[in-house]
């Protein structure tokens, strides 16, 4: 469903994605994990096209994107969630979601992200900034799940949540995921919500993959070494 070939990007002069490869399959849910700093934001963001790429390929469900605009690969089946979340804090949650949705569905939310995430129907006519960070977050996951994409990418998801959340957050992707045939990539350093939620763990370290397990063969003390500072 999601691959990249040979990835190398950075900002300016400096090189931060060395030549990184990675297939991910219709609906696996795949972890990269690593300290501040090692590369997974410049990792999502090349993906989407917000960092230009300096070299590689990165297809969706076999269609070369690697040189498309970032609204060329939402269509292609790509949506993003960013670190911070980066909701419009002015707007009602439902102008929130509305601006997520292709044109076709004529400003209508699907029935199933409301029934996703139960608080964002209640909270409708909110302005985004005055919900939790929780909420937020939440709100956030709706509006890129309103582009109906194949491939989801999250970008420390957990970051500034409390862990009564966080346990439906992981509970709400694995349901999307099941739902929707989603493939889903995340990036994390809490270890504890990534194996709520993946079936395959990746370290990115200095802009490398430098572990590579799945569920069932992950070490999590190595992975944890990775990750402390």
């Amino acid at each position: 469903m999601f691959s990249i070939s040979n990835l190398v990007s950075g900002y300016g002069q400096s090189q931060i994605l060395h030549e990184l490869n990675l297939d991910v399959a219709k609906r696996e849910i795949v972890a990269v994990m690593g300290r501040n700093g090692m590369g997974k934001t410049t990792l999502f963001k090349s993906l989407m096209g917000v960092l230009p790429a300096w070299g590689g390929q990165i297809c969706i469900d076999g269609v070369e994107v690697s040189k498309l605009d970032t609204h060329q690969r939402v269509e292609n089946g790509i949506a993003y969630v960013p670190q911070g979340r980066m909701i419009f804090p002015s707007m009602s949650v439902l102008e929130n979601i509305q601006t997520g949705l292709p044109a076709s569905a004529k400003g209508k939310v699907p029935d199933d992200l409301y029934a996703l995430f139960p608080v964002l129907h209640e909270m409708r006519g909110r302005k985004g900034g005055n919900l939790s960070g929780g909420q937020q977050q939440q709100l956030a996951i709706a509006r890129a799940l309103a582009t109906n994409p194949k491939v989801l990418l999250l970008d420390e998801p957990t970051e500034g949540i409390q862990p009564s959340i966080i346990k439906d957050i992981a509970r709400s992707l694995k349901e999307i995921r099941n739902l929707r045939d989603l493939t889903i990539i995340v990036s994390e350093q809490v270890l504890s919500f990534t194996m709520e939620i993946a079936d395959r763990f990746l370290v990115i370290e200095k802009g490398k993959f430098v572990v590579e397990e799945s569920r069932d063969k992950v070490d999590e003390a190595s992975i944890s070494r990775y990750l402390s500072v």
